[in-house]
């Protein structure tokens, strides 16, 4: 019987600032600033639209969601990094890895799914508005988040077994901060093309079918608009779908470049710079763009604020 002298991996080390060590403290500052002010930022929203009921509509239901999400998917990745930072031994168990992944994932594609069904919010609002309250009623908006949360719990469930039943012996060093699909599959000891054909299938599924019904959605969308009489009313209808259209860019534009492509393309330091934009970057602006410049949004915010001043 031959020996094979070598040990399962039970920790891996995150080495995605390693060559930035006398930037790291200040990394810190920055992050934290960041962090703190998204959290803030998401609060003020989720409460905003929760107190007054100007803002119980669809559209804002699923600001609400898309708020956790962005919330819980910063939860998820920025606390680690910004101890990390901090650390002189930057390690993550392999369980904690492994769920680290699976709830990123889960997020990130429900994130997906959850932008399409926007895209639908505003078709049936632009193209149907005289039906839009019985289209879009209650049940329908919290059917349509749970259906984005299932299609992201099993994709999430399939591609982190897929990823952590394979053997990893050789090496635990992740050039990345946290535990991305790329970085813990280049120190797996081996894995066969067929896991990685069908993690990128998913990924692209993910990524191709929202993305496909979002086009749908806009296209019948821009046909409506363009039958306005009024250039009013065409920049209104507009401007209620911009918000939308560019976090879908973002979104889209990011999550393409890091996931589809082959272990043979994989660039730690290009996918880590990508990385810290939509994991710290585009939860920031997202709150901004949706909400802290919309009017109808504002008016509700200081309304609510009014009240509490005059409750205490």
């Amino acid at each position: 019987m031959e020996c094979v002298n070598e040990t399962l991996v039970r920790e891996f080390v995150f080495l995605g600032f390693s060559s930035l060590a006398g930037l790291q403290q200040l990394l810190f500052a920055a992050f934290l600033l960041v962090y703190l002010f998204t959290l803030g930022t998401n609060a003020i929203i989720i409460s905003t639209i929760v107190l007054d009921r100007a803002l119980h509509t669809p559209m804002y239901f699923f600001l609400t969601v898309l708020s956790c999400f962005e919330t819980c998917y910063t939860f998820v990745i920025v606390p680690k990094m910004l101890v990390d930072l901090l650390a002189q031994k930057k390690t993550i168990s392999f369980l904690g890895c492994a769920m680290q992944m699976f709830s990123f994932l889960f997020l990130g594609c429900s994130h997906s799914f959850l932008l399409a069904a926007m895209g639908y919010d505003r078709y049936v609002a632009i193209c149907d508005p005289l039906r839009y309250t019985v289209l879009m009623g209650h049940g329908v908006c919290v059917g349509l988040v749970a259906a984005a949360c299932a299609c992201g719990f099993i994709v999430a469930q399939i591609i982190t077994s897929l990823v952590f039943h394979l053997p990893f012996h050789s090496s635990n060093q992740l050039h990345h901060f946290f535990c991305d699909i790329s970085p813990v599959l280049k120190v797996a000891s081996y894995h066969t093309h067929f896991s990685q054909i069908v993690i990128i299938m998913l990924c692209a599924l993910v990524l191709f079918i929202p993305l496909l019904l979002i086009l749908v959605s806009y296209i019948r969308i821009i046909s409506a608009i363009l039958q306005f009489p009024s250039t009013l009313g065409r920049y209104k209808a507009f401007s209620t779908c911009a918000s939308h259209l560019i976090i879908v860019i973002v979104h889209y534009g990011c999550a393409s470049f890091i996931y589809l492509r082959l272990k043979s393309n994989y660039s730690s330091s290009q996918d880590a710079l990508i990385s810290v934009s939509y994991t710290i970057l585009t939860p920031l602006f997202n709150p901004m763009i949706y909400s802290l410049r919309n009017k109808e949004f504002k008016s509700a915010l200081q309304r609510v604020v009014g009240r509490t001043i005059c409750l205490s």
